[in-house]
């Protein structure tokens, strides 16, 4: 309120004095727990590749992360200091009367010069740490579909070109929009609402609207090839909400503007806090595909792995069991019918959960998928989109009477050389002697 207002009631104004004062405290609790948390979760995310691929291995997408982290750190503080330094004040929430009866001189005035620098300083805060955000999705988009059809490569750039568009786009309307500059800071006479950063319209929508359009944007990437795989519904699910975190991103954006436009009085207030909000599901959603295999590899040892237990008991069956002839590797070219099906045209995404957590966290390029094999057997391989697996077989046979006698004595089919230093021919791996037999999967 200006100095030449009504002074309020004493009551009224120690009451209010005092649940702002509430306010304040639960906002900065809240504020500088979500950028710890944000911060905790980058530095697993950074902990899970160098464990992977090294420090040398790094990728842009994993600096840009940090640079994300770094600018919302400097939006969390500018937050606070809307509270802490400028009291929730801006050049917003006034009458033409309290402006032109507000002093130059007085407290208030310089304190709401200092709220909307504030408010324009986070706004250029906000646009870095969510852009870089969005960057370094593109650049591991870029890893995990290294390799397969160009259509997805060509889909990533579009994305790069949006993505710098929309940023041009921002930029210029926070910086162009109000002219001359310093009417940003403005108090008398009323600046307009476009040059009020606080509560800006032309602001709000047009940040909105270039957020909405590049998180969405970014989800159809991924989403539309988890959609058409071939894998089981909890499995599809469970990725294409991993890889939708944007969403939530859009639903805090779309619900910050609301309230903004809602409430011009305590516009700049309201401003600051969701912002804080948005961004920390932002970091959080951008590092998630990162951080959860990690988490799932540090909870398999309590909980087990259910899904490697049911496999390894539909293995062990009887008749395996009692059979004269053993094989090691396994695989064959129908094994693909016992497992429900053959491969899907999609082939980023016939994949296992254990196979796109390698992909996330060990860097592992889909095309690059292969068995083990002797350098003796090495051919070469036709070009494909789609991912094959070569499985070395080696069958090693074992004659039935034999089973009493010691290990170095037992005579091993297709390895009489080895049968001088009494080893198995599986220990050695497949020779050119023995039995191979390549599956495709």
């Amino acid at each position: 309120m200006s100095s030449a207002a009504q002074p309020p009631d004493p009551a009224a104004a120690a009451a209010a004095a005092q649940a702002a004062a509430a306010a304040m405290h639960q906002f900065t609790v809240e504020a500088w727990t979500l950028l710890s948390i944000g911060i905790v979760v980058t530095m697993l995310r950074t902990y899970g590749r160098i464990k992977a691929v090294g420090i040398r291995g790094l990728q842009a997408d994993d600096y840009l992360v940090w640079l994300g982290v770094t600018f919302y750190a400097v939006e969390t503080s500018l937050a606070y200091s809307v509270g802490a330094v400028a009291q929730g004040l801006a050049n917003n929430g006034m009458t033409d009367e309290q402006r032109a009866t507000l002093s130059p001189d007085s407290q208030e005035y310089k304190t709401r010069i200092v709220g909307s620098k504030i408010q324009l300083a986070g706004w250029s805060s906000y646009s870095v740490l969510l852009w870089s955000l969005k960057a370094s999705l593109l650049v591991f988009y870029m890893r995990l579909t290294a390799g397969l059809n160009k259509s997805y490569l060509i889909r990533i750039y579009i994305g790069f070109g949006l993505l710098v568009g929309s940023f041009i786009t921002i930029l210029m309307n926070l910086f162009l929009a109000c002219r001359p500059f310093h009417k940003y800071w403005q108090i008398n006479p009323d600046p307009g609402n476009t040059c009020q950063p606080a509560i800006s319209n032309q602001i709000i929508w047009v940040y909105l609207s270039m957020n909405v359009i590049t998180d969405l944007y970014l989800i159809s990437i991924p989403v539309p090839m988890l959609w058409q795989s071939s894998l089981k519904p909890v499995k599809k699910f469970g990725l294409i909400i991993l890889f939708s975190g944007g969403l939530f991103v859009v639903a805090c954006a779309i619900l910050r503007c609301a309230l903004i436009v809602t409430d011009p009085v305590n516009g700049a207030q309201l401003a600051g806090s969701w912002a804080v909000r948005e961004t920390f599901v932002a970091v959080i959603t951008t590092n998630l595909p990162m951080v959860f295999p990690l988490i799932k590899i540090w909870l398999a040892p309590i909980f087990g792995s259910l899904l490697t237990t049911m496999r390894s008991q539909q293995k062990l069956t009887d008749k395996e069991s009692r059979s004269d002839l053993r094989t090691f590797g396994g695989g064959s070219h129908q094994s693909w019918r016992r497992r429900g099906g053959p491969p899907t045209a999609n082939p980023i995404t016939n994949i296992t959960f254990t196979e796109s957590e390698e992909r996330m966290v060990d860097d592992v390029k889909m095309q690059d998928l292969k068995g083990w094999t002797d350098s003796s057997t090495t051919g070469s391989v036709p070009n494909s989109n789609n991912i094959r697996k070569h499985v070395e077989v080696a069958v090693v046979s074992e004659v039935r009477d034999d089973r009493d006698l010691p290990d170095n004595q037992r005579h091993v089919v297709g390895d009489e050389e080895n049968q001088q230093h009494g080893n198995f021919a599986f220990a050695r791996g497949p020779r050119r002697s023995s039995y191979t037999g390549q599956a495709r999967m």
